[in-house]
């Protein structure tokens, strides 16, 4: 039995004859996270015994989120809290990596509408971030240039945000529409996310819409599908 993928060719369903090929013809198996492997803080129903199974034929496992609120570090917690051994890619990473090929100025500052996850990972990688949560608490004063005040940011990296707010989106316009060359970067364009196993929630192509509204940019994309996260692994 066959069904149609989107770009028309026919998806063969998995039966113990073509798994068997399935598993000689691949060396590495690519996996995302949410949905796929847990949903919230819950491993979805057969993901061990697979990930057992996968292992123990020698394959290679890489697991590759778009959730940019993590580290590597943390996500690697949270997968051995759910019994499971990680290799982890997450998009916080790759706005740090995309900067650090780029050859980014390290005198240069990062802005960030997102989580503690992206601030980690560009503290690796040797860069100096503003932003993340602690504006989150930072109101807005109307008056002309009363808020934007630092002219070294160099990129604005915008992900998941649970404390987005007006401060931050002003600021983060403000450095794409006012520093020359500043650069945008977007970790993901997901409309929804499995923050927990029941509901779908606002993801991260919410806050990276709204930054493109007020600044009439496009943002460099980094996370799943875009070709660097996947360029980026091939060479790994």
């Amino acid at each position: 039995m066959a069904t149609s993928t989107s770009c028309g060719e026919a998806a063969e369903l998995l039966s113990p004859h073509n798994v068997r090929g399935l598993l000689d013809s691949v060396d590495a198996f690519l996996f995302d996270c949410d949905g796929v492997i847990w949903k919230g803080d819950t491993l979805i129903d057969g993901v061990s015994q697979t990930l057992d199974l996968l292992r123990s034929k020698g394959k290679k496992l890489v697991f590759v989120t778009n959730n940019s609120t993590k580290s590597r570090r943390q996500y690697s917690k949270k997968f051995h809290s759910l019994g499971i051994s990680d290799e982890i890619f997450s998009s916080s990473f790759a706005a740090a990596m995309y900067l650090k090929v780029s050859n980014f100025p390290q005198d240069k500052k990062v802005y960030v509408i997102g989580g503690e996850g992206i601030l980690e990972e560009l503290q690796l990688a040797g860069y100096t971030s503003l932003g993340g949560p602690e504006d989150g608490k930072k109101l807005v004063d109307l008056q002309a240039n009363s808020l934007f005040d630092d002219k070294i940011v160099g990129a604005v990296v915008v992900g998941l945000d649970p404390y987005i707010n007006y401060y931050k989106l002003q600021y983060g316009t403000l450095c794409i529409r006012e520093n020359p060359q500043c650069l945008f970067i977007a970790t993901n364009r997901d409309a929804v996310g499995h923050m927990t196993s029941s509901q779908e929630w606002p993801g991260a192509g919410c806050m990276v819409a709204a930054v493109c509204g007020s600044t009439e940019r496009q943002p460099i994309v980094v996370g799943k599908p875009s070709t660097f996260m996947m360029d980026f692994l091939l060479q790994k």
